[in-house]
């Protein structure tokens, strides 16, 4: 998938901020990870950046496409993980407007990815 060029710089902070509003344990566990940086160029890289490509381009693709793309995006969420995620499907912050006009079912397709692809 050739990703979204949205500015990782805003992409971190905007993480950074959903942090916080993670439960206690939640928080910790990703916050200890967040400050390594091996663990944060790959969850950019790997889990928010394609998430953020899907919302910009998800909207335009083909259904085909759209299945396509999802279905070749092969990774696994910690729960933590899912819970920093979900508000960007959701519709928070500088991120609206690329969920503006994003069909409800390919939201909630990223949903149930969040929800579903977990590691054991």
């Amino acid at each position: 998938m050739k990703l979204y060029s949205f500015p990782q710089a805003s992409l971190e902070k905007a993480i950074a901020k959903r942090m916080l509003g993670l439960a206690a344990p939640e928080r910790a566990w990703f916050a200890e990870r967040w400050s390594q940086k091996p663990y944060k160029k790959s969850f950019i890289e790997l889990k928010a950046m394609p998430l953020v490509t899907f919302l910009a381009k998800g909207k335009s693709w083909s259904d085909e496409e759209f299945a396509a793309e999802l279905a070749g995006w092969d990774v696994k969420f910690y729960a933590a993980e899912a819970a920093v995620l979900r508000p960007l499907i959701e519709g928070d912050g500088l991120i609206q407007l690329m969920q503006k006009n994003m069909p409800a079912e390919r939201a909630q397709a990223l949903l149930d990815k969040l929800d579903n692809d977990r590691h054991a």
